[in-house]
């Protein structure tokens, strides 16, 4: 009885959270009960009493077993124990504190301005793992939780979503994400590219360069055959296939088919360093129809639409629409010879976002709404289109700041800094999301480390980005 009152009470919230969102076996109320949350009040801080002992045990027998782990990988690679601690120990990055997952790349993409800018070889080491994943293959059967069918864990030379649970054998068994199966996911393949380039650009590690290009080559094979109608530009399959997975998009898509269009970009620079000339000819062929494909379908002459399906939701203004531009700007592309978005275009998307997504939202002081309705009403469509997703603000108010829109990017910003930090009392437990009203999603959650971005942004801006950091060059690499 206790138990069904209980879900009674809860019931109307989950609904209003939810809409109508339903997968193969889950509960009517909804694929992501219990990962939304009420709020009333603000949250207190947790204190070292609040942490269960089973919880400081569990996390000690993990610890033992990655040592284990370590142990076995350095005499198999005859390397010195120390040196394999300081220079390439795995690097585990939980998804947040409701998503047991590590390193789970989609939402790294935006966390990864941290690690690069902080801890330069940390991020390196990471990708090392990932290019390890990527030509790796896992043939065992799974039945993905939202279509109900059966695949195998993992494709070769597709980008893993996740690096595994802390519960299994990380590094060894990836992919413990079951909503979808990523290996049709558009955004992944490209986020691993771009972020390549992006570390080569900050670090000037030539040897990491030579050695991810043949991954770079691989992933982008792989996701070619997303351009079904060999237009330049990867089409979306009609299901939340990236990292909005509960956002559904149909045909050629502003968001993947900007991640796209970027990702052709640094291929085409990363042949140039490595004097690769026929692979940069080819890239560069394709991104030159590509380009003009994305802004016939796309381009509605004051921002990009959503997506080229031409359904009620098709013209929502995307919050994260320019995300290709954002990587390109901080990676010094995007621009002059290296330019794939017309700038105007740029700029007219990005007054647009700040007018609508945020000035519109909640009186301007909550940050960006991931999607709006060209009438100023939230897209409602998705659970993921009515949320504000604090990584993907921070990352939007440092685009806006490489495009000179410094002012509106702070102003977009400050409303998430303001929500978490003064009205929510989140501080250090920021979440993946929240909404106009009682709900927030995932705390703890990595995305928001692209707020570095900004720092980044403002730093070129101000004449002294970051020098390249000096790393060892030689075997010192996994």
């Amino acid at each position: 009885m206790a138990a069904a009152a209980e879900a009674a009470a809860a019931g109307p919230l989950m609904r209003r959270y939810e809409g109508t969102a339903q997968g193969h076996g889950v509960a009517a109320d909804g694929w992501r009960v219990c990962l939304a949350h009420s709020f009333e009040e603000l949250r207190q801080p947790y204190g070292a009493g609040d942490v269960p002992v089973r919880d400081v045990l569990r996390h000690v027998g993990l610890a033992l077993r990655y040592f284990r782990w370590w142990i076995k990988k350095t005499r198999i690679e005859k390397k010195s124990a120390f040196i394999d601690l300081l220079c390439a120990v795995p690097l585990q990055q939980i998804y947040g504190q409701e998503y047991r997952m590590y390193n789970t790349y989609d939402v790294h993409f935006y966390a990864s301005f941290a690690l690069v800018m902080l801890w330069p070889k940390l991020q390196i080491s990471l990708q090392y793992d990932i290019a390890v994943a990527v030509v790796n293959e896992d043939v065992q059967p799974r039945q993905y939780l939202i279509c109900g069918q059966t695949s195998q864990v993992k494709v070769k030379n597709v980008v893993p979503h996740d690096i595994g649970d802390p519960d299994d054998e990380p590094w060894q068994r990836v992919n413990a994400y079951l909503m979808h199966d990523t290996a049709d996911w558009k955004d992944l393949n490209l986020k691993f590219v771009l972020q390549v380039y992006r570390d080569y650009y900050l670090t000037r590690d030539s040897l990491y360069l030579q050695d991810m290009w043949p991954v770079c080559q691989a992933v982008m094979e792989s996701e070619l055959k997303f351009d079904t109608d060999n237009d330049g530009l990867i089409e979306n399959s009609g299901f939340a296939d990236q990292t909005y997975d509960a956002w559904v998009v149909h045909g050629a898509s502003a968001y993947c088919g900007g991640l796209w269009l970027a990702a052709l970009c640094v291929m085409c620079k990363m042949a140039e360093v490595l004097g690769d000339t026929e692979t940069q000819q080819k890239y560069l062929d394709i991104l030159n129809k590509g380009k003009e494909a994305f802004e016939r379908m796309l381009w509605n002459g004051t921002y990009y639409n959503y997506d080229s399906s031409g359904s009620y939701t098709s013209k929502s203004i995307m919050s994260d629409q320019c995300a290709g531009q954002w990587f390109l700007g901080a990676c010094g592309l995007g621009q002059g010879e290296f330019e794939v978005f017309p700038k105007s275009h740029i700029v007219s998307a990005l007054k647009t976002i700040f007018e609508k997504n945020v000035l519109s939202f909640a009186g301007g002081t909550m940050g960006a709404v991931n999607g709006m309705r060209p009438d100023g009403m939230p897209d409602t469509s998705s659970v993921q289109s009515n949320e504000v997703w604090i990584g993907v603000v921070y990352s939007l108010a440092a685009t806006m700041i490489q495009e000179g829109m410094v002012e509106e990017g702070f102003r977009t910003a400050e409303g998430c800094y303001r929500t978490v930090w003064e009205r929510l009392g989140m501080a250090f437990q920021t979440p993946e999301a929240y909404r106009e009203k009682k709900v927030y999603r995932s705390l703890a959650y990595m995305r928001p480390l692209s707020i570095w971005s900004m720092q980044l942004a403002l730093e070129r801006r101000a004449g002294r980005a970051p020098a390249p950091a000096q790393l060892p060059q030689g075997p010192t690499h996994p």
